[in-house]
């Protein structure tokens, strides 16, 4: 009986969360979903011969075989803009995987046993947050070198606060409910209340800013390919075909920039939509 009773809600609590998204979020998440296929299925669409250098067609027009020309080695411009979605995507999905990580386990050792520890957790918090983290990722490879390991790390350190208070925030109010209360009372571990009840109820909340946070890490990522300290040649990524793409622009072939500029642009406008309307779901729902 019980199982006759849930069947028949599934599909209506799914279309519910169609409803919730809207338009504009199902719009967004099919673009992230196509993103990430190409990601995964770049180098079985264009092949490494995206790479290959061709100096006597330097900046060569639009072709059948080059669907946005070529750069200013004579590679192919739609070829390592395929490729460097993985390079593009591999990064920032590898911060917010960290931070969330970082940031849900501070936020729930905080709210759990409250007192010094929570208040030690937040300053420390807060002291991480004064910190831009565009600066401490440019510092982290001045340091260790440039290249997109220092970079993550930095940006995964910077952007733990950002999500820990989040989390914190909405943690902390499913912690005042009266059923942690009793389960408490029933003597069962905190540990277990955590990860078994807490932790699930409050996953919306993680999703949602996870997806937010995403579109603000692969700002910072592409800024700083751009400026030669993030991915290094001559592996493609978009921030740095922005920056490669730069003196055709003035040599009347702007094709390299505009294309693996809208690339980012399309992509975070599509995780900060999503973001946006997954955190208004959470919020409705709670």
């Amino acid at each position: 009986m019980t199982a006759t009773t849930l069947t028949p809600a599934a599909p209506a609590r799914r279309r519910g969360i169609h409803r919730r998204l809207g338009t504009g979020g199902t719009i967004s998440a099919l673009i992230l979903t196509f993103v990430v296929l190409v990601a995964v299925l770049g180098p079985l669409l264009v092949g490494p011969q995206a790479n290959q250098l061709n100096l006597s067609d330097a900046y060569a027009a639009p072709s059948s075989q080059y669907w946005l020309g070529q750069d200013s080695s004579g590679r192919d411009i739609f070829g390592r803009l395929v490729l460097g979605a993985r390079t593009s995507l591999i990064g920032p999905i590898t911060v917010v995987l960290i931070a969330t990580l970082l940031g849900t386990v501070l936020a729930l050792t905080a709210v759990w046993f409250r007192g010094w520890v929570d208040g030690l957790i937040v300053r420390v918090l807060d002291a991480i947050f004064a910190f831009p983290g565009l600066l401490l990722a440019i510092l982290a490879t001045a340091l260790f070198g440039a290249g997109l390991s220092a970079a993550v790390v930095a940006l995964a350190i910077a952007y733990t606060p950002y999500i820990a208070r989040i989390i914190r925030s909405a943690a902390l109010q499913e912690r005042n409910l009266p059923y942690i209360a009793a389960l408490q009372v029933q003597g069962v571990r905190g540990l277990w209340v955590c990860l078994r009840h807490l932790l699930p109820n409050i996953s919306s909340h993680i999703l949602a800013n996870g997806t937010l946070a995403f579109g603000l890490v692969l700002i910072d990522l592409s800024g700083l390919s751009f400026i030669g300290l993030g991915v290094q040649p001559p592996t493609p990524d978009w921030g740095a075909m922005v920056g490669d793409g730069m003196p055709g622009i003035f040599q009347a072939y702007p094709a390299e920039s505009l294309a693996a500029g809208a690339a980012i642009v399309v992509t975070v406008a599509a995780a900060s939509i999503l973001g946006d309307r997954l955190i208004e779901s959470a919020e409705d729902a709670s």
